[in-house]
């Protein structure tokens, strides 16, 4: 893992995961998406992952003029390196997810690293009344979805993005075997340290979110990367601030937000992303650990600049 100077906080500002019903603070208006996300920059995230959503109902949507509903505002405002998703949501096609990022070619993206089952029905033991018809359907539906990243679309993202773009990734491993999979593309070359690596604990279809899971999938991205990446986590749930702040004494990066997790506290529902955000920055901060900014973040993860994407237009 490349020496880590200063912490880099990602927030993820709305998801695909959680439905409207679920919390009033989950943003799906453009201009509830952009202040949340430039409040969130102001209170410390220094990488914006940003998805869209149906400003009508809130259902996810690929369409990139939702995207331009809120990224010029988000763009003018903050500094902030922003990171559109190519996992997009349930139901859209590869191509569907990719439509945002090629119009905005922005300085980074998602970029999962393995298909795999994509289960969200158990919130359905949760969540009994729902405000939508599509908000049952979409966890309901959960239970046949299989969440598609074959090595072909990998490659095509790559060679799309990446080489058409100069875009970086925040590369998804939901489990061991996803690693590997971008161990394989190190090797033959198709991407370009340092990799900026997210590993994610807590998706059911995914490596559970337990703290022997976090020395598994760190100790075997050391194996096969060394000094070649940034290392970065992504718990879903309850255990976002406890499992980052342990990765982040282990010398790790951090994401939290309401893609992830909607509550600040037992019981108590995060109000914002900036929230969030702002916990987890206390808590680093008391740690003697300082934040990275984006003008470090930029230089960390060798990105292009915001000057040369399209997210003002």
């Amino acid at each position: 893992m490349l020496r880590k100077t200063k912490t880099i906080i990602t927030c993820a500002i709305t998801g695909s995961i959680h439905t409207p019903s679920m919390s009033p603070h989950l943003p799906f208006a453009p201009a509830d998406i952009a202040a949340q996300a430039i409040d969130a920059a102001r209170a410390g995230a220094s990488i914006l992952h940003l998805h869209a959503r149906d400003p009508v109902d809130g259902r996810p949507s690929p369409d990139p003029d939702h995207y331009a509903a809120f990224l010029p505002e988000i763009a003018a405002s903050c500094d902030a390196v922003i990171n559109i998703t190519t996992g997009g949501g349930q139901g859209m096609s590869v191509a569907e997810r990719l439509k945002a990022a090629e119009r905005f070619s922005p300085e980074m993206c998602s970029l999962n690293m393995g298909s795999m089952n994509f289960a969200l029905y158990p919130m359905l033991e949760r969540y009994q009344n729902f405000a939508h018809p599509w908000e049952r359907a979409h966890l309901e539906n959960s239970r046949d979805y299989i969440f598609r990243n074959t090595p072909g679309d990998i490659e095509s993202i790559l060679e799309l993005l990446g080489k058409g773009h100069g875009t970086r990734f925040e590369f998804e491993c939901y489990d061991v075997g996803h690693l590997y999979t971008l161990a394989h593309f190190l090797d033959r070359k198709l991407v370009t340290p340092p990799l900026f690596v997210q590993t994610i604990f807590g998706i059911l279809g995914g490596i559970g979110a337990e703290a022997q899971n976090v020395l598994v999938m760190r100790e075997t991205a050391e194996r096969l990367f060394g000094d070649q990446y940034h290392w970065s986590i992504l718990p879903a749930g309850r255990h976002q601030i406890p499992f980052c702040t342990m990765a982040a004494v282990m010398g790790g990066h951090v994401r939290v937000g309401l893609e992830d997790n909607l509550f600040l506290g037992r019981g108590r529902l995060a109000p914002s992303n900036a929230a969030l955000v702002q916990k987890i920055r206390h808590i680093l901060e008391e740690l003697s650990l300082e934040v990275a900014s984006p003008a470090e973040v930029r230089a960390m993860l060798a990105l292009k600049g915001a000057a040369a994407t399209e997210l003002k237009h």
